[in-house]
């Protein structure tokens, strides 16, 4: 197995993390990423392969488990009852409970509330040039998800100030600074959403949160720490991933020369597969291994960790003809932006049913829309998103 050196903050990397992945997946599909100690899948088979593997899971191994400092203490409490760190049984208890509140019914419910809200956002642009990052890619999904939950819509900066400051955790080169407000932001996402579910325990609605409140698998139900954490998840990633998504499809769709019919009835979830294939919102996801097992040559201990690379799996040459091109004719092939196995992205359906949503209306109602200038990646590795879209209509 190759060892590669390739700082996850480079400014290079950042900006194009592409040409180190395809280096990489030269090397072989698993090599040894030296800045982050340990072994990486850069192969889509080889991605795919263990999202579904069992002998390896996202919650680590109780005796290599690390001690929690005292500052960080109130975000682990919430990571504690997280289905994205959590595995069967806990996984599966938890992940049932919430499909049977988030279901594909109520998903298919917010199409027309989407519609409304991109064309209310479109009608304020401003007529100079702006960030559309903010005003539009961000505001459409965080409105959605808080509107689907049932919390008041001028919650929304305060939520996604909570967002931002938690989910720096996962970044490289994370400081002390970033971990106080991460704990800070936990605290306070917990204060409030503690209040507001016992409101909706008295005072039941048709959001989710009632939902999530009223749901019961074999005579189980969520209690209050594990609500409380489900709607920061829910909050968190219910928005993250579908801004980058939307930003880097923007950016993705002006610098290609928009075709009409990529946006088109008939072209849209081909569109949307692509974008999320060619330049996904998250590029990495770990994974420990829970018994010693041999991969692609190379012998996992229990507790070992390995990457699983999105962002080089979804280029693929072996997966995808040309990958380094973006084209929205493909025929849709299953791409890992979403994740797969147990893990697979509850949220999956909702991003896309925005993106299917916002972007045709987008580019219909600004037929001029035009970058200004280069977008910039933000220095948020594993996320792979744009500090700020520049644009005039």
């Amino acid at each position: 197995m190759k060892t590669l050196i390739q700082s996850p903050t480079a400014p290079d990397f950042v900006q194009n993390p592409y040409l180190f992945y395809d280096t990489a997946r030269d090397a072989g599909p698993l090599v040894h990423w030296d800045d982050y100690k340990m072994p990486a899948a850069m192969s889509h088979d080889l991605v795919s392969a263990l999202f579904k593997n069992r002998k390896f899971g996202r919650e680590v191994p109780p005796e290599f488990a690390p001690d929690i400092p005292e500052h960080v203490a109130d975000f682990y409490k919430v990571e504690a009852h997280s289905m994205l760190e959590l595995e069967p049984p806990r996984h599966t208890r938890l992940r049932s409970l919430v499909l049977r509140a988030f279901t594909s019914r109520s998903i298919a419910a917010l199409a027309d509330g989407v519609e409304t809200l991109c064309h209310a956002l479109i009608d304020q642009f401003p007529d100079d040039q702006f960030d559309l990052l903010d005003t539009y890619c961000t505001q459409v999904p965080l409105i959605t998800i808080a509107r689907l939950l049932g919390v008041p819509d001028e919650m929304a900066p305060q939520f996604l100030k909570w967002s931002n400051d938690m989910v720096r955790m996962y970044t490289a080169g994370r400081t002390r600074s970033d971990e106080d407000a991460a704990n800070s932001a936990a605290r306070d996402f917990m204060d409030y959403l503690k209040v507001y579910i016992d409101g909706r325990r008295k005072t039941p609605s048709e959001d989710l949160i009632s939902r999530l409140i009223a749901a019961e698998e074999e005579g189980e139900k969520l209690s209050t720490d594990e609500l409380i954490t489900t709607c920061i998840l829910l909050l968190n990633a219910g928005h993250e991933a579908t801004v980058h998504s939307m930003g880097n499809g923007v950016k993705t769709l002006s610098e290609a020369g928009i075709n009409p019919t990529w946006l088109t009835p008939e072209g849209i979830d081909r569109t949307v597969e692509e974008i999320l294939r060619y330049d996904p919102p998250l590029h990495m996801f770990t994974r420990y291994a829970y018994e010693d097992i041999e991969v692609a040559g190379h012998t996992f201990k229990r507790g070992d960790q390995i990457a699983l690379m999105l962002g080089a799996a979804n280029r693929d040459p072996a997966g995808w003809s040309d990958p380094n091109t973006f084209d929205p004719t493909r025929a849709i092939q299953t791409n890992t932006a979403f994740g797969g196995g147990l893990h697979f992205c509850v949220g999956a359906p909702l991003a896309r049913l925005e993106l299917k949503i916002a972007l045709p209306i987008l580019f219909d109602r600004c037929p001029n829309l035009a970058l200004a200038g280069t977008p910039q990646y933000a220095n948020a590795y594993h996320f792979h998103g744009l500090e700020r879209l520049d644009v005039t209509i």
